[in-house]
């Protein structure tokens, strides 16, 4: 598990954002804004809307993998529509190469 901090708090459309890319449950017994994604096989993030950290958990097996394509997604959400087929690429490039690692050829 690593706590990220983050230049600005996360917006319930930054977990919405990542539905894009995994699956993304809000958790309101936890707390008011808490939300849970889970990209099966990579890692979840665990937060709540409006705060400057969330809680990152890796498949340690293929963290070294995925660790760039969290960044990707940190980095390159922007409030408003956002040009996914980049991201898109790079998740299925990766996505091949933990499959092969995880589950072999």
């Amino acid at each position: 598990m690593k706590e990220y901090l983050l230049d600005a708090p996360v917006t319930e459309d930054f977990f919405a954002y990542l539905g894009n890319f995994g699956d993304v449950e809000a958790l309101p017994h936890v707390g008011d804004g808490f939300y849970k994604f889970e990209k099966t096989d990579w890692f979840s993030i665990k937060g709540f809307a409006g705060d400057t950290t969330v809680e990152v958990r890796f498949k340690k097996e293929v963290k070294e993998m995925t660790v760039d394509f969290l960044y990707q997604l940190f980095s390159t959400y922007r409030e408003g529509a956002v040009d996914l087929s980049l991201l898109k690429r790079r998740e299925a490039a990766v996505g091949e190469r933990v499959k092969t690692h995880l589950y072999g050829p």
